[in-house]
């Protein structure tokens, strides 16, 4: 479902300056220079409306969270949130990046990051367009680049479909799925879990999470 277009974003972004990363001119040669103190970096790709973001820099106050949204009108539901909670997180450590997944080596240079997140991602469920979908192995390479050798990708979806691609296509490219679950909640996993407002919404409702850890 389409989300419907927030009044005032773009002056609504702009007063959250302070935690949005815009594209540079060249990849950041150290993207730590962007919070208080330098740390282990962990990105996720399609932050939604930001909840796991906000939860995971607060519960991991030794990491630094970059968190990417492609739609605009989410990112800013997104930035407002860790707006107001920013209190809650011991250090400076959550920044915001609008743009595509396909864009990130224009910000980030290779072997950057120690982890990567994707949450709930589009499945697009028509055949036509696996290569759209997230775990794709062409995005697998994408973030074989740039992650760390034996980063980590931690993925989470509500789409059985989805998950039985992705495993495919981790295989395909040669990755270790070191854990994986069909029912994540019902795991020892569960109670470090952050929770996305998708998965919040759909949980409550009785739909098993699938779950994949991944070394790169």
């Amino acid at each position: 479902m389409r989300m419907r277009k927030k009044k005032h974003g773009a002056e609504r972004i702009a007063a959250c300056a302070d935690l949005l990363t815009v594209k540079p001119e060249a990849p950041m040669a150290d993207p730590n220079v962007c919070f208080d103190a330098p740390r282990t970096l962990a990105l996720e790709i399609g932050c939604g409306k930001g909840s796991f973001a906000c939860g995971m820099a607060a519960a991991h106050p030794d990491v630094n969270f970059f968190a990417m949204e492609r739609v605009s009108d989410c990112a800013c539901i997104a930035l407002e949130k860790a707006t107001a909670q920013a209190e809650q997180r011991r250090n400076d450590n959550l920044r915001f990046v609008i743009g595509d997944a396909k864009t990130l080596e224009e910000y980030f240079l290779p072997h950057t990051f120690d982890r990567l997140y994707l949450n709930f991602s589009d499945p697009w469920p028509k055949s036509g367009h696996a290569k759209r979908r997230l775990t794709h192995r062409g995005f697998l390479e994408l973030y074989r680049g740039l992650l760390k050798e034996g980063g980590m990708l931690y993925f989470k979806t509500d789409n059985e479909g989805l998950f039985d691609f992705s495993l495919e296509e981790f295989a395909a490219a040669g990755l270790t799925v070191e854990w994986q679950t069909r029912d994540l909640h019902n795991t020892e996993k569960a109670a470090d879990n952050i929770m996305t407002e998708y998965e919040t919404n759909f949980s409550s409702k009785g739909f098993p999470i699938y779950s994949a850890w991944v070394r790169f």
